[in-house]
């Protein structure tokens, strides 16, 4: 049982107050604070205290007490998952990740031609997939794969463009996932100036229709908003395209490679495979790789799954087809400790409120709001007393 010490990422988009609040710390932070990482990703590892050796190295010290032999031999000797708590105050940029076979032969084939691991034009940081779970904490806004196409053709057909002309008529006449290829290959090979008039023609349509109360009033009015943060982005076109979902604290989302998705508003946790491969698809300044974008994307359409988690014996627990995680939120009062001998490998148990404490191998852990511990897969059991609401992290079910 390791206490830890967790990396924060500071991108444009994040909170200056959800997790500084969340850590105890100082609000308003001086700098947006979009994503606290608890894990061992060789990017921003978590820090064992008190010696501060990165996770991701002692885990490498000791690969088979760390994970447990059936895990190593699996996932290779690194942890598998990475847990991370999530705070966008602006929209993240419309992005989908890859396969593992897509991942393993992007990051071979950028290595292989030289461009190094922090080049801006980089789209493969590892060689790792990156199936993602995220759990809302906060009414949370996102956009998340592609609409029904007869729903995207009623949409797009209220705005009345004849520069959407060709593009209605290509979704009402294909089958949804060829026709929706096409209509994304387009709009991204679109000459500069065409994509920056149609974004405005768009951006211009969503002002006036997003006061007037109806069926796409939300989509519309976060069309305008996107479109205002993100002038002649072709994304805002591409948006109107996906599912727009809403949801409250404790629902769930799963999102498997080549889900085109944004995350729009709100906290929450995310659990994911252990990668950090992006590629992006608009709505954002970075690099945008329109030809790797469309080999990953997949364009089914349709609703999306919203999970609200399944009765454990200590809480709920969010399934996902990942083999790589799976998360229980646990909701603890102070009458009686919760033992956990259901192990399946390594954990990382983050406290998100209350206090707690983890008894362990003769030990004890106090852990406040934000703070978390790591169990490696050789402790047998261990036990959780408080009043608070415990995360926990684990591997999949094999």
């Amino acid at each position: 049982m390791l206490h830890l010490e967790n990396p924060i990422q500071n991108y444009a988009w994040g909170s200056h107050s959800a997790i500084s609040t969340l850590l105890g710390a100082a609000t308003p932070s001086a700098k947006p604070e979009a994503e606290l990482w608890l894990g061992a990703h060789p990017q921003a590892p978590s820090l064992v205290l008190p010696s501060r050796e990165p996770l991701c190295a002692l885990i490498e010290r000791a690969p088979e007490r760390t994970l447990g032999a059936r895990n190593q031999a699996r996932f290779g000797p690194r942890l598998p998952f990475l847990l991370k708590v999530l705070a966008a105050e602006t929209p993240l940029s419309l992005q989908a990740h890859p396969t593992l076979e897509q991942a393993r032969a992007g990051f071979d084939a950028e290595q292989a031609r030289g461009v190094p691991l922090d080049a801006p034009e980089r789209n493969y940081k590892d060689r790792n997939h990156k199936p993602e779970l995220l759990c809302a904490l906060t009414p949370f806004s996102a956009l998340c794969g592609f609409r029904r196409i007869e729903e995207s053709c009623e949409l797009l057909g209220a705005l009345k463009l004849r520069q959407l002309g060709a593009l209605l008529d290509v979704l009402a006449k294909g089958p949804s996932d060829v026709a929706l290829s096409q209509v994304v290959a387009t709009l991204l090979s679109l000459p500069l100036q065409q994509r920056r008039e149609l974004a405005r023609a768009v951006l211009d349509r969503c002002t006036e229709l997003a006061p007037i109360e109806g069926r796409f009033q939300h989509e519309y009015s976060w069309a305008v908003r996107l479109g205002v943060l993100y002038p002649g982005d072709i994304g805002i076109v591409n948006a109107l395209l996906l599912n727009l979902i809403h949801l409250s604290p404790g629902e769930a989302i799963y999102l498997p490679a080549g889900n085109l998705h944004a995350y729009l508003h709100g906290v929450g946790i995310e659990l994911m495979a252990n990668s950090d491969n992006v590629l992006r698809g608009g709505l954002t300044p970075k690099h945008v790789d329109p030809t790797e974008l469309l080999r990953v994307l997949k364009f089914q359409a349709g609703p999306v799954t919203v999970l609200t988690g399944d009765p454990s014996a200590f809480g709920k627990v969010y399934r996902t087809e990942a083999a790589e995680f799976e998360l229980e939120q646990v909701t603890l009062s102070a009458a009686h400790e919760l033992r956990f001998s259901d192990r399946r490998g390594p954990e990382i148990l983050l406290c998100q409120d209350g206090e707690l404490e983890v008894h362990c191998n003769g030990a004890a852990l106090a852990l406040a709001r934000g703070q978390a511990v790591f169990v490696a897969a050789e402790e047998p059991e261990y036990g959780v007393r408080g009043e608070g609401v415990l995360f926990r992290a684990s591997v999949g079910r094999f």
